[in-house]
This record gives structure tokens, sequence and C-alpha cells, in this order.
């Protein structure tokens, strides 16, 4: 019979991994936290229309990516695809309109059909800050400097560069994308098949192809940022100035776009070299429209998402945790009693492991792999007169101790 594999685009978190994850979310939990954003959770699942209606239908992530499907009662229901959606119809399900700003966190798994590849896989992680109510441009500045902060405490902001970019408001796009496709038209035929497609449907992602034909026509495109009206150039020189006053550095890149309605003024993504073609860790951006798009009022908002699995790649090894003890049964009528000792030595608050089978040797050979400093030995002769042996792994020195005074002879020992 063939063994059973892990569905494609998936993978088992095993605990080396699991720990790097489990870094990644709470260094940015706590580093969200000292920004005042409370940590959230929406379910993984969703109805289809939370993400089709803002994405459009003929978007790639509705239209390839997402995993939906009919419940046994008929209903169109989808798994998470990205966060920011379901965040946004939270706050309109929950009746929070009227109760801004909210500065949310999130982590967990999305889902898309793409491709597997380094640092994305079908399931992936993520983390997410979203501030729902300010439209000052500080909030842009804001939500960018808590990323900073995020990837300066797992150690690997020095491992990016922050690109920058506005959208403008929806004068400014439409003006943009007008000519923008005078100018692409003269190209189509040259164009790849992805943005030939997207000339008709969505001009701007064709800024965002990374096909070398569509790189060099667009070297010569009209740059968004000649079309912005006054009121979203000023935002936008906002936003800048609150980033340089806290010593924030970024790169101007024009060709960073969010090609949904929804979306204006402030892009940004932190981009690495070190992770090959899938170098955006961290991205983000102000999107006013989604709230409308959802069925709620027009909501002003700010947010980004990142990948923990690209985190996690970048950041260091994180090592597993290692007990306060171990416990080892010297005969087998020592073992539940023994058992009933580990019991509370956790209960006061030691982290203690008990290795449950093999001779004495074996057993010795599975607490040296633990790590532990400390091996605890008992045979009844020992449990009878309310002691223990202590035996000190790295110098294998070994102490008769009470077992009452336990916790002040760990204590003794630094």
């Amino acid at each position: 019979m063939d063994i059973i594999q892990p569905v494609r685009g998936t993978s088992d978190l095993l605990p080396a991994d699991k720990a790097k994850h489990n870094h990644v979310i709470d260094c940015a939990k706590q580093g969200a936290a000292q920004f005042g954003y409370a940590e959230m959770a929406t379910p993984i699942f969703e109805f289809t229309e939370v993400f089709s209606r803002p994405l459009g239908a003929s978007s790639d992530v509705v239209a390839k990516e997402t995993y939906s499907f009919e419940d046994r009662g008929g209903t169109g229901l989808t798994l998470r695809p990205e966060g920011t959606a379901a965040a946004m119809r939270a706050i309109i399900s929950n009746g929070l309109t009227q109760s801004l700003p909210q500065r949310w966190f999130y982590a967990g798994p999305m889902f898309r059909y793409e491709r597997p590849q380094k640092g994305r896989m079908r399931q992936f992680h993520q983390i997410g800050c979203e501030l729902i109510g300010p439209a000052s441009p500080l909030g842009d500045a804001e939500i960018i400097a808590c990323g900073v902060h995020i990837l300066k405490s797992l150690g690997v902001l020095d491992q990016t560069v922050l690109h920058l970019n506005t959208l403008g408001d929806s004068d400014s796009r439409q003006a943009y994308r007008t000519a923008l496709i005078a100018y692409l038209e003269a190209y189509r035929n040259d164009l790849s098949e992805d943005s030939q497609r997207r000339l008709d449907t969505n001009p701007l992602r064709i800024l965002d192809s990374k096909s070398a034909s569509d790189r060099n026509i667009l070297q010569d495109a009209p740059q968004l940022h000649r079309y912005l009206t006054p009121a979203a150039q000023a935002h936008f020189d906002a936003v800048k100035e609150a980033l340089q006053a806290a010593s924030i550095t970024w790169v101007d890149d024009p060709f960073l776009v969010r090609g949904l309605d929804y979306y204006s003024h402030t892009a940004f993504e932190f981009i690495t070299d070190q992770l090959g073609a899938q170098g955006t860790v961290l991205g983000g951006g102000r999107y006013d429209g989604l709230a409308q798009s959802l069925g709620g009022p027009l909501l002003p908002a700010v947010g980004f998402a990142a990948g923990i699995e690209r985190l996690a790649l970048l950041g260091e090894e994180q090592a597993q945790p290692v007990p306060d003890l171990v416990l080892l049964a010297a005969e087998q009528s020592a073992e539940a009693d023994l058992f009933a000792l580990g019991c509370q030595l956790r209960a006061d608050g030691y982290h203690v492991v008990s290795i449950l089978s093999g001779n004495m040797g074996k057993k010795m050979k599975a607490a040296n792999r633990l790590g532990a400093r400390f091996a605890l030995i008992a045979g009844a002769d020992e449990l009878g007169r309310n002691c223990v042996s202590l035996r000190n792994m790295q110098d294998g020195t070994q102490t008769e101790v009470e077992i009452s005074v336990i916790g002040n002879w760990l204590a003794q020992q630094g």
C-alpha cells in the first residue's frame, strides 16, 4: 500500500518549523501591541462574495486561485485567500463602523491554488495589521512604521528594502489609467498573454508584470506621479515627511501598484534579495474603498500582511525548549509515584519531561538528547524516604535531595 503524503502545496509543521513560525507570530504580536493593535481572528472560510465582490470575478485570485466550494446546503464558501477582506467584513457585520478607529492584528493560514514555491505554498500563513478609521496620511506612516518595528524585532529588517509608491485618489488613477492604456495599445501584440488580457480588464496590473518583454515596454510608459491631483500629492508628501522624521528609509518605486479599485494612495513593500523571485516579505497599502464593496459605508483603512514562511526563512534558527528536568524511574515499581511527582513539579512551574521506556542506559541517552541540565532519578527506596537523586548532565555529579526542597536546590544551582 502506498504511503499517504501531504496534499501538494501543503506541508507539516514539525516541531523545529513550528518553533520558527511561533517565533515570528510572537514577535509580530508583541510588536503590533506596542502600536496598540489588538489580536483578533476571522473564520478560515467565508461566504464566497466576501472575496469575489472586492476582488472581482475576473481577478486572478477569484478566477484561478481560490478554494471555493458549496456546502451541503448549497451555500458558496471560500477558504480565505487573504485576511484584509475578512477583517473588513468583521468590522461591518459586528456593527463596529461607529466605533473607530480599530487597530487589529491577526495571524493564521490562508489558501491559494498557486504553483508551490520557496516560501509560498497553497496553504500558507500570514500575519497582518489593519488600521481602520483614520484617513490621515499619518495612518499610512504608522502602519509602515509598525512593519519596520516587527521586521527589526525579528532581526530581518537589514535584509529588506522598503519600496514606496502612491496610487493617488480615484481622479488620479482614472487619468493615469487612460494614459497608460493609450500608451500600451501600441504594443498590444508584443505584450505577454497575461498583460494582453489585463489591458482590457485591469491595466495597472501590467506594471507588476515579471515578463522581460513587458518590462522593456514599460520603461517608457507614463508614470502615475505625473497624474496626481494636488490633494493626492499632498497626502503622499505628508506620508514621506513622517517617515523621514522617524528615520525610516525607502526607495521610490513607480512600478509598485495595486490593481483593484478599492486601493488608493500609499502602496508599499519590504523586498529582499535573499529568497529568489518571491522577494516581498511584507506589503500593504491604503484601501479606502473596500468597505463599500462589501456593502458598508466609506471607511478609510490601511494595512499590511506578511508571509510567515518567508519571514521564518530569513530569520535565525529557533532553539527547541529545553526542559528543566528529565525524570527517570530506576525501576518499574517507582513509575507511578515518579509520575505523580512529575505532575506536581509541572504544577510548580517546572518544564519536566518523563523518559517512559528503555533500560537505564537508553533512558540516559534520551535525556542527553533533550539537553536538560538535570536528570531526576528515583527508585522505590529513594521515594520511600521522600528523596530523589539529581544528576548534573554536564559533569555527571549526582546528589540526593529531599523532595520537599527540590525547588530550593535547583535555584541554588543558578
